[in-house]
């Protein structure tokens, strides 16, 4: 590269070196000091964090653990068949050989094509210089090549069980992710050019801004993926008029003001995940599932989960079940008079919800009319990432790691939520937060991910125990409450979402579980993800979603979801009025409109309440009753 003026030629024949020249030694110089100054802090922060803090489950010490394992298995397999390990060694070798060969006859001025090249839509490699300046593309070709290699090893490692394999290729995309020159200052375009044109002050930012990540982090570094300024619950965000009409330990709950003046007879009963906080259905008012569904004509009510310490580390799952689910569909029946009410669970609550049906139908419990799931697994045999975490030696260390505390903080499962993505989810961020010095955009979504919820230890454990490793709903096996807990026999209507880019459920895994349900079952597969494919407002005119048969109950040779999507119907735009015609059909006629505190219970507060504000140990004080009912 040309150090001097922006006119001189480069060596490699392209265009002159405008953007790739020192502007003021001496600038550049008084920053490096400045660097070295911060570097210090975040060392000194560092240093001064307890080892606990920097290990235990899903941690980068524990991580880097079971990576070393894992692979390990992989290399023995390949060093069983020394002729096929010299065969792929060949192969690594003799593209690097070609990419030498190219890139020398690129120097004398030839054009070449690449030996490699990024896949489309792959935002590292997006600059113009990554393919224009020889530099720059030689990195990207030999990191594409090892990359690819890699994954080829794992792919073709024999008498690997799939559980094993998934690892592998698990953590070789964390290794591959992480080691990208897009991640390194003297080998992507972007931060080489900000650094000379700053004389490296974005650097100086960077480091200042690591410093303060680490900081604000307790157990794991958060990286912070948006302006945390820009947010506040109550204020810009969960911002739709309603009321808190009872409370207890665990959660209190939202009855929405109207803003139609009739609504359908039967309501609707909203549990969101207990790990999220609820807002992610009610953000700015543009992208809120829950105005929305206000605006159609459904009397809303949401489940707001407390966030847990110490205090409540003994509730369990059956204990969320009892005083949550179906405490709230209590309250609702208060709140309305009715009989019967809709519910519709996204994620964990939806695996929750649908554990309390298979309870209730058990107890001949028939109060919920009608049931939607947003991205819901009950059945956790094709599960997917997550199943990488869950084996018996991470989960007896996480076990011990919540009796100790009395909870899992938040900021591990956020961790593990963002490493199932990390070329999105981790390290642009870095690259534009450590190595630009540039602050994160403002980002409502991003906001909600940062806000992250504590896990009761007990319910925690049996979730990931139960669920995720032993698999006992989907096999008939799971009780609580003293109830042995069919699927089979939950036969109220259905409405099951999938999304088709799914990391967290993934579309197999929730296209399986609806299969396990008896009653009518309406499924429908949209576009995006596990958030966006759900968060997608009619507005917007994004993505697409599918509508076909029900998925068949009984095995056969066309019961998987690739066959269910080569016969169903595909829709422009959101799914949301899809679901609001079908949960029209299952509501009853109108009434007038129902404001809070019309029934039985009265309003406590505003929402969204004093349980969603709750980030770090501000948690109400408690007592064996609860903490209120809202009757007064």
């Amino acid at each position: 590269m040309a150090k001097t003026g922006t006119n001189e030629q480069t060596s490699d024949g392209n265009a002159n070196a405008e953007g790739y020249a020192f502007r003021d030694p001496r600038a550049l110089a008084q920053n490096i000091a400045r660097l070295m100054e911060e570097s210090g802090r975040v060392l000194s922060s560092v240093a001064n964090r307890s080892n606990s803090q920097q290990s235990g489950p899903y941690s980068a010490a524990s991580g880097a653990g079971e990576a070393a394992k894992v692979l390990g298995q992989v290399a023995k397999q390949w060093v069983s068949d020394p002729a096929k390990l010299v065969s792929a060694q060949g192969k690594l070798m003799s593209g690097y050989a070609d990419l030498w060969g190219r890139s020398v006859r690129r120097f004398l001025g030839e054009d070449v094509e690449p030996v490699v090249s990024a896949a489309p839509g792959d935002a590292r490699f997006k600059d113009a210089d990554w393919s224009e300046r020889q530099f720059f593309d030689f990195w990207k070709q030999a990191y594409l090549l090892t990359a690819n290699w890699a994954e080829d090893m794992v792919e073709n490692a024999e008498g690997l069980d799939d559980q094993t394999k998934r690892r592998a290729e698990f953590y070789v995309n964390q290794i591959a992710s992480a080691l990208s020159p897009s991640n390194f200052v003297f080998t992507n375009p972007e931060v080489m050019r900000e650094t000379l044109a700053t004389n490296g002050e974005n650097l100086v930012k960077g480091m200042a801004q690591l410093a303060d990540d680490l900081s604000r982090s307790k157990d794991l570094l958060r990286i912070s993926q948006t302006d945390h300024e820009a947010f506040e619950v109550g204020k810009n965000l969960a911002i739709t008029p309603g009321k808190i009409v009872f409370q207890n330990d665990v959660f209190q709950l939202i009855q929405y003001a109207p803003s139609t003046e009739e609504v359908h007879k039967v309501p609707l009963l909203i549990v969101p995940p207990w790990i999220n906080k609820f807002y992610i259905l009610d953000l700015v008012p543009k992208k809120s599932f829950i105005s929305w569904a206000v605006a159609q004509g459904f009397t809303v009510f949401v489940v707001s989960w407390v966030n847990p310490d110490e205090r409540l580390s003994h509730k369990t799952f059956s204990d969320y079940m009892t005083e949550g689910v179906l405490e709230a569909v209590g309250a609702v029946e208060k709140a309305t008079g009715e009989k019967k009410i809709n519910a519709l669970g996204y994620c964990v609550g939806g695996t929750l919800l649908a554990s309390t049906l298979a309870y209730m139908a058990a107890k001949g419990d028939e109060r919920i009319a009608s049931a939607t799931f947003l991205t819901t697994q009950v059945d956790f045999s094709k599960a997917g990432d997550l199943l990488v975490f869950i084996d018996d030696a991470q989960l007896k260390s996480l076990e011990e790691m919540m009796a100790e505390r009395g909870y899992l903080e938040g900021a591990r499962m956020a961790t593990v939520f963002n490493m199932l993505r990390p070329r999105d989810l981790i390290w642009p961020y870095v690259v534009n937060n450590y190595l630009l010095g540039k602050k994160p955009f403002p980002f409502d979504l991003l906001y909600w991910n940062s806000d992250s919820t504590r896990m009761p230890a007990a319910n925690h454990a049996f979730y990931l125990r139960e669920f995720y490793h032993n698999n006992t709903l989907a096999k008939g096996e799971m009780s609580l409450d003293g109830e042995k807990l069919k699927l089979g026999k939950v036969k109220i209507p259905v409405y099951e979402l999938a999304t088709r880019e799914d990391h967290i459920a993934p579309a197999e895994s929730v296209f399986k579980g609806a299969k396990m349900f008896a009653g009518p079952v309406r499924f429908v597969l949209a576009g995006s993800g596990h958030i966006a494919g759900v968060v997608n407002p009619p507005e917007k005119k994004k993505y697409q979603y599918w509508t076909g048969k029900k998925p068949p109950s009984k095995k056969s040779k066309a019961d998987g979801l690739d066959a269910w999507i080569e016969s169903a119907k595909e829709h422009p735009g959101s799914w949301w009025p899809d679901w609001a015609k079908w949960l029209g059909g299952h509501s009853g006629d109108k009434i007038p409109a129902r404001e809070p505190g019309d029934g039985k219970l009265k309003p406590i507060e505003d929402a969204p309440g004093s349980y969603v504000r709750s980030r770090t140990s501000d948690m109400p004080e408690v007592t064996a009753g609860g903490v209120g009912n809202g009757a007064s």
